[in-house]
């Protein structure tokens, strides 16, 4: 989560999209089916108003999703990208309104620590039940109370195994990218967290340590790698080059990593043996939603399995329906043989936690790093 490159690249980024309004003539949209519960036609309930309003990542949501909700409903839905967490916690500061937010983890933490979150209502949003176990009460929202997930995921390493043995990466871990045979031909993910997180996991320490001599050791191992490496920083540019075959080694998201092993069967995903960073990011309701009845209808709707389904075949990220992941990674799934798009589950990987201080710090020190020569 992260800088955002949790997009796909097949879709076009939108800065702003603005969906129409529906047809008049509504349907009703019960499927009959409890893992789809939520369907119902908008005469059958009242909202504080007909305008939804979505603030989520550029291409992170399958185009004919929400058309079919105002269809299904009768309103209408206004949909905003934003680049960062931070960029979208800027425009939430300074006071405009959204009912539905996606953004990340630990961006989540820092909301709820301010207040600036309401409840989801549990008695509409009964889709819940069809989270996979692996996205429910984590550490930053151990009941739900807040947040629903959207998509999960990691960041590991695209390789070309034309070039990269596994077995070098699985012994030398991120070192390999301090690996001189391979000057020239890395991309570095050009994201602070990410970037000191590769650094601290190979030095055994942990992605949240705010340590000074820890932060220290993990900034002069970047250096050095900036200084030896002529590493490329990158953010989803690297998407399409590693596609193309255009470095040997990068620091890829799992979601955009599942997309470029299924453009090019010559690349290969691998999350160190030393841990990574586990991400999550989720659908939150902010305190000065002006419509908060629609938006819990809007995230029950992205939990049904037939939603979550187009969603994740468009996307490429990891779902958090469980019917529909177990679908994906079916022995006949389309993720099957794609061992980018499930998440592994490993004790040294964790989650982003909220530390402005330390995000902060981190900041500082990758522009320095960058610049070291």
């Amino acid at each position: 989560m992260k800088g955002f490159a949790k997009k796909a690249a097949a879709l076009l980024l939108a800065l702003v999209m603005v969906m129409g309004l529906a047809a008049c003539s509504k349907e009703s949209g019960s499927t009959g089916d409890g893992a789809n519960a939520g369907a119902e036609s908008s005469d059958k309930k009242e909202f504080d108003s007909k305008t939804l309003k979505i603030f989520l990542p550029g291409a992170y949501m399958e185009d004919s999703l929400v058309p079919a909700f105002e269809k299904e409903y009768g309103v209408k839905v206004i949909v905003e990208n934003f680049d960062s967490n931070e960029m979208m916690y800027t425009k939430l500061s300074a006071g405009d309104s959204y009912d539905v937010l996606i953004p990340s983890d630990y961006m989540i933490e820092r909301l709820m620590k301010e207040d600036a979150l309401q409840p989801i209502d549990k008695s509409v949003i009964t889709n819940l039940s069809n989270l996979a176990d692996q996205t429910k009460n984590l550490v930053y929202d151990p009941d739900n109370t807040y947040s629903v997930p959207y998509f999960w995921g990691n960041v590991g390493l695209v390789y070309n195994k034309n070039n990269v043995p596994k077995e070098e990466i699985e012994a030398k871990g991120y070192d390999i990218l301090k690996d001189t045979k391979y000057k020239g031909h890395i991309y570095m993910y050009d994201s602070e967290r990410d970037g000191f997180m590769i650094a601290f996991k190979q030095l055994g320490y942990s992605c949240n340590t705010d340590n000074e001599a820890e932060i220290n050791a993990a900034y002069e191992w970047l250096v050095e790698l900036n200084k030896t490496m002529d590493p490329v920083y990158v953010t989803d540019e690297v998407i399409d080059a590693m596609a193309n075959g255009q470095k040997d080694i990068a620091i890829v998201y799992s979601g955009d990593a599942a997309y470029v092993l299924s453009e090019n069967p010559n690349m290969g995903y691998c999350a160190p043996n030393c841990g990574t960073n586990k991400w999550f990011d989720a659908m939150v309701i902010p305190k000065n939603a002006e419509n908060p009845k629609l938006a819990n209808e809007f995230i029950n709707y992205m939990l049904r399995n037939d939603v979550c389904e187009k969603n994740t075949m468009e996307v490429g990220y990891t779902s958090a329906n469980k019917a529909v992941l177990d679908k994906m990674i079916a022995e006949d799934g389309e993720y099957a043989d794609n061992e980018a798009y499930y998440p592994r589950t490993y004790d040294k990987d964790e989650v982003f936690r909220d530390n402005e201080s330390l995000r902060k710090k981190l900041s500082e020190l990758w522009i320095k790093v960058k610049a070291a020569k």
